[in-house]
């Protein structure tokens, strides 16, 4: 599955952004039972399209064969996450006067961690989430779920059924799409005909500026900037009125995508961005070669400081199993020599080993038995939160490290 040309304009495919050499899926964890068996290991080669500026990976693999039955990651796992869906909840019904008669639809709506809100408010829900584990917590939950991936063709069935929608909420999925023109046509199908759609993502500005290559893997087809989607929604009908700057994920954007005839007016935050962007040095190629040098030093870092620890003979552990945490480790050579262990609240990733390096992923309480001198956090955009719920650590002289976008150990 081969992707050789741009998925937003067509063009060949020959300039380097990044190469981070050889990883697994980043989210394909290991049973213990199955240790001794072969992975296997796709390119991490990332290209910056000469034609339209899209930041793109080679698709290795389908979106079949990575969000299978068994999808690993669970929104509802972060506190602060639920925290964001909420409040997004209320400003969504607050500016678009959203009640009991309105439609709001999520697509990739994982364990319905965002439309438990709404549904809680008494406004009708759907989600459409196509890892079957996921949209059986959120079906738990009372959210009639879809278990398909979205398109234009599945857009319109759903429509038809369930009728169309006045918000579609799609957060930190349009990087997992290998087919952007297909996904966002979707969108066009499924909303009304004042409906307003949003798309979080990760912002590439900041993906550069802070060294955030490890948000790099192989669910991630796409590294987005505003300028890029603007082109790929116009062509299917579609029209951004609004943009909002967010702190999650190390800098994102909340885009507001409204039918080319609705009559939502742009508002200056669109040419604002735009001009941010461009400032960056988001539409000069000399921003995408110079790259490379900057992840290089982020790993020399990262690897300086573990081989001291080792030498002292003290003990580092990580915190999390994210995707990022898979990339940076497997970009990194890092294995249990350096970080015997990792812990993670999902109950899903314990007691199985990190896809590549093989750490051992074990119940947080374990940091408590062992006492590590340093945690490593792999999830750097939950910093906080983290630091928060782990502060005991403090009590034996624990100190918290991260690698992006510089290494940082805490006092």
């Amino acid at each position: 599955m081969k992707q050789t040309h741009c998925r937003a304009c067509g063009a060949a495919l020959s300039r380097t952004f990044v190469d981070l050499g050889l990883s697994p899926l980043a989210n394909s964890f290991v049973p213990v039972s199955r240790a001794d068996e072969p992975e296997i290991f796709y390119p991490l080669h990332v290209f910056v399209c000469e034609s339209c500026f899209l930041v793109q990976l080679e698709a290795q693999e389908a979106p079949e064969n990575i969000f299978s039955d068994e999808y690993a990651y669970f929104s509802s796992y972060s506190s602060s996450w639920l925290e964001h869906a909420d409040r997004y909840t209320q400003a969504m019904i607050a500016r678009f006067g959203l009640g009991p008669g309105s439609h709001v639809a999520e697509v990739a709506s994982n364990d319905g961690y965002l439309l438990q809100w709404f549904l809680q408010r008494g406004i009708p829900v759907t989600g459409i989430e196509p890892a079957a584990n996921c949209a059986s917590v959120a079906i738990g939950k009372g959210i009639e779920t879809e278990c398909v991936f979205f398109g234009a063709t599945t857009a319109n069935d759903i429509a038809q059924r369930r009728g169309r929608a006045d918000l579609v909420a799609a957060n930190n999925v349009l990087a997992h799409v290998p087919d952007l023109k297909d996904f966002l046509g979707g969108f066009r199908e499924i909303l009304k005909p004042q409906g307003v759609a949003t798309f979080e993502f990760p912002h590439l500005k900041n993906l550069i500026a802070f060294n955030q290559f490890d948000t790099i893997y192989h669910e991630h087809f796409s590294y987005l900037a505003l300028r890029p989607l603007q082109r790929v929604l116009e062509e299917q009908g579609l029209r951004i009125f609004d943009v909002e700057e967010l702190s999650t994920h190390g800098g994102s954007l909340r885009v507001f995508v409204c039918h080319q005839k609705a009559g939502y007016q742009q508002e200056p935050s669109v040419e604002l961005v735009l001009r941010g962007e461009e400032a960056a040095g988001l539409t000069d190629f000399a921003c995408y070669d110079s790259y490379a040098q900057r992840v290089v030093a982020v790993k020399d870092a990262l690897l300086d400081f573990l081989i001291a620890a080792r030498r002292e003979g003290k003990s580092v552990c990580g915190y999390g199993a994210p995707a990022k945490g898979n990339t940076l480790l497997n970009y990194c050579g890092v294995g249990p020599e350096y970080i015997p262990f990792t812990v993670d609240r999902n109950p899903g990733k314990q007691n199985t080993l990190l896809p590549g390096t093989r750490i051992p992923v074990l119940a947080v309480e374990e940091i408590a038995r062992r006492k590590p001198d340093y945690i490593l956090i792999l999830p750097w955009n939950l910093r906080d939160e983290i630091t928060s719920q782990m502060s005991f650590i403090r009590e034996w002289g624990g100190r918290f490290v991260t690698a992006v976008p510089t290494i940082e150990v805490s006092p």
